[in-house]
C-alpha cells in the first residue's frame, strides 16, 4: 500500500519541516510514503472563504485517483488512541492500493472534498496549528508502523 499525505501549503517553520522529513524517512522503512504539497492560492484576499475553499478543493482533488481511500484530516472526524489507529492502519494495508491523508486550507475543506472522501480522523478534540498538524500526523503514522511491527517505540 502506498501513502500519500496533500498538504495545502509549504510547511514554513524550519523545526517542524526537519520532525517531519525525519518522520518521513522513518516511515519509509515501513511502507512506500510520499507528501504532496499544492501551493497555496494566490491574492486570496479578494476571495471568499467558501470560493477558497473550493478552488483548493479543485486542487486537492487533481490529485486523487477514482481508486484511492481518501481520509480527510478534520476536527469532526473519528479519534483513535495510538494502538487503534495502527490496527486501523494495519486494516488498510490490506484493502487499499493508495491511502491518501489530506489536511486542507485554513478554511477546512470543500463539500466537493468531502463527498469525495471515504472517511475522517481526528488528531485531538484540541486544535492545532495546519502546520503542527504535519508533524504530529507524520509522528502518529511512524507511532502505528512501530505498533504494527511490535517495535518498542510506543509504551502502553
Amino acid at each position: 500500500m502506498k501513502t500519500e499525505l496533500i498538504l495545502v501549503g509549504k510547511t514554513i517553520n524550519k523545526h517542524f519541516v526537519a520532525g517531519i522529513n525525519d518522520y518521513t524517512e522513518r516511515i519509509n522503512h515501513y511502507m512506500p510514503f510520499h507528501i504532496t504539497v499544492i501551493p497555496e492560492l494566490k491574492n486570496t484576499k479578494s476571495l471568499s472563504e467558501e470560493l477558497q475553499k473550493e478552488r483548493e478543493g479543485e486542487l486537492i482533488l487533481k490529485q486523487i485517483q477514482q481508486t484511492d481511500t481518501v481520509v480527510l484530516l478534520d476536527e469532526h472526524g473519528r479519534e483513535y488512541r495510538s494502538v487503534e489507529y495502527a490496527a486501523w492502519i494495519e486494516k488498510k494495508q490490506l484493502s487499499c492500493r493508495r491511502l491518501m491523508f489530506v489536511v486542507g486550507g485554513p478554511y477546512g475543506f470543500s463539500p466537493a472534498v468531502y463527498q469525495r472522501a471515504n472517511e475522517q480522523i481526528s488528531l485531538s478534540k484540541m486544535t492545532f496549528s495546519h502546520q503542527m498538524v504535519r508533524l504530529i500526523f507524520t509522528e502518529q503514522l511512524y507511532r502505528a508502523c512501530t505498533i504494527i511491527k511490535g517495535e518498542p517505540y510506543h509504551h502502553e
